[in-house]
């Protein structure tokens, strides 16, 4: 007796109406009626619409998915090779956007969520979106910069302002024990070190002695760390990072 159109629609996930349209182009003409005079379909009919929704969901125009299916010369193995061809330069194609999605939104999530109005009030003219290839590929999967990442994503522009006060103050107090001639191995120096991973901990993501160490080698090797803090005060970034360490140390 075969499927009816019903059946058929509810198979393929397509509406009846659509299959009335396949019919009535010559695209899909089912291979039987009913007593009744309805459509009736095959095996062999499921199969050919199987083919002309694949082409379809690539994209090929009907009249163009016609002569494909109907060319006497075609080979059935054939139509599925070039179909695998074409579905497999979708998905390649498809994956790449979703990694260009992604990679915006990581993007966008370090940038703030402000407006660039907002963002140039709180950071000046440091763009944190410029960063965040560089930030991703260095430290993306890591687990401080998930938390990161989470916890920027939802911070107001008066957060950041918060956030940003916070850390003047404390390199404003470094750089005048710096200038009173304290050594980085001085508690004064080891407390506002202690202060400074405790903001890090306390506003993007927890951050050990070890991590801290860490940071403290950057701000040293990486020029524009010492830049930005010597840019408080010359010697500023080599100060830090000598009493992060004498911190790390006295916390063992």
């Amino acid at each position: 007796m075969g499927y009816s159109v019903g059946q058929v629609a509810g198979f393929a996930g397509v509406t009846v109406r659509t299959l009335h349209h396949y019919d009535e182009i010559g695209l899909l003409c089912p291979s039987g009626r009913s007593g009744a005079g309805h459509r009736r379909y095959d095996d062999a009919d499921l199969d050919r619409l199987q083919r002309v929704l694949f082409y379809r969901e690539l994209g090929f125009p009907l009249e163009e998915v016609a002569v494909l299916l109907d060319d006497r010369d075609s080979d059935p193995r054939e139509h599925l090779r070039r179909q695998h061809a074409l579905l497999s330069d979708r998905i390649d194609r498809l994956q790449r956007m979703a990694k260009a999605v992604e990679h915006a939104m990581e993007a966008h999530q370090m940038g703030i969520n402000l407006t660039p109005e907002e963002k140039f009030e709180v950071f000046g003219d440091f763009d944190p979106d410029e960063h965040a290839t560089e930030v991703r590929q260095r430290w993306g999967g890591t687990d401080a910069y998930e938390q990161s990442t989470r916890r920027a994503a939802s911070y107001t522009k008066e957060d950041w302002q918060r956030i940003q006060a916070q850390a003047d103050d404390i390199n404003r107090r470094l750089a005048r024990l710096l200038e009173s001639g304290a050594a980085p191995e001085s508690e004064a120096a080891m407390d506002l070190a202690e202060e400074h991973r405790g903001s890090i901990t306390a506003n993007h993501y927890d951050c050990s002695y070890e991590a801290h160490t860490c940071l403290g080698e950057m701000y040293v090797a990486d020029a524009r760390f010492t830049a930005y803090y010597d840019a408080v005060r010359p010697g500023l970034a080599v100060f830090l990072r000598d009493a992060i360490l004498a911190n790390a140390v006295r916390a063992v």
